[in-house]
């Protein structure tokens, strides 16, 4: 589905089904170097069992026009226009990443208009190495391959992920490359690691949260190890906000490193 934001048009993957008014609505936000495709199990499966799902590519990213995001706050922004745009009053919020720092600006901005706000991989602050820094902006391939190393805790999927014998590091690889490929005027590979890097708004964001908070954390992840979520878990906790961890024994893509535990997590936290 596509929808006009800010003057440009937006690409949503619905999960298959039609958006209908009288149903809930979850929306997906998608890391660095990533589309909407890294939620298609969790995504379709809600779509399927009663929820309007909006898995956007952001702004200047493969199917979506407009300036690729600069700041998480710019992103939040967007976010607020998408739910604008498609006439949605209140929605959950489910985010990976840098996604999930985006999903956290937005929540703390709309308040009330979220429902439940799912962090996925999440750390604050989310420093990036200025040696990944560089090697985004200057050999994008040298560090693609860099986080693909250290975000992973396997090479095989599981089945029930993108397929019987799916080669996770590869498709991650071909998947990054299409993203960076997807926008010739900016460097979203870059600029997405420096919005993530530069964000500075996180524990005063979360003591702005309204909603219950689920943490989805991977215990391998090398990208945004647990420890460095503690640090938001008590901000919701000193705001009065409900908030779960669930740790699962996967690194930093628990999408299709743990698929369906990474459903089913999304699922329980929804359906409270």
């Amino acid at each position: 589905m596509y929808l006009p934001v800010q003057g440009h048009s937006t690409y949503c993957y619905t999960g298959g089904k039609a958006f209908n008014p009288a149903q809930p609505t979850v929306v997906f936000i998608h890391g660095v170097l990533n589309d909407h495709s890294v939620w298609i199990l969790q995504s379709r499966y809600l779509a399927h069992h009663g929820w309007n799902v909006l898995a956007v590519d952001l702004p200047g990213h493969c199917r979506s026009a407009g300036e690729a995001p600069e700041t998480v706050e710019a992103a939040a922004d967007f976010i607020a226009a998408l739910l604008d745009a498609a006439g949605v009053q209140t929605a959950a919020l489910v985010g990976h990443s840098w996604g999930s720092l985006i999903a956290l600006e937005a929540a703390a901005r709309l308040q009330d208009r979220i429902s439940h706000l799912a962090l996925v991989g999440c750390a604050y602050p989310m420093k990036v190495s200025p040696a990944l820094l560089e090697s985004a902006q200057n050999e994008p391939e040298k560090a693609l391959r860099m986080i693909n190393v250290f975000s992973r805790s396997t090479l095989s999927a599981p089945p029930s992920a993108l397929g019987p014998g799916t080669w996770v590091y590869g498709s991650s690889l071909a998947l990054g490359r299409r993203v960076l490929r997807s926008n010739p005027q900016v460097n979203v590979f870059h600029r997405g690691f420096l919005a993530c890097d530069r964000y500075a708004n996180g524990l005063e964001a979360m003591a702005q949260v309204r909603c219950p908070v689920l943490l989805l954390l991977g215990h391998q992840d090398q990208m945004t190890p647990p420890k460095a979520a503690q640090g938001l878990a008590q901000a919701a906790k000193a705001a009065g906000v409900a908030v779960q961890t669930v740790l699962l024994p996967v690194g930093h893509h628990q999408m299709t490193e743990a698929p369906e535990a990474t459903l089913f997590a999304l699922r329980d936290f929804l359906r409270g």
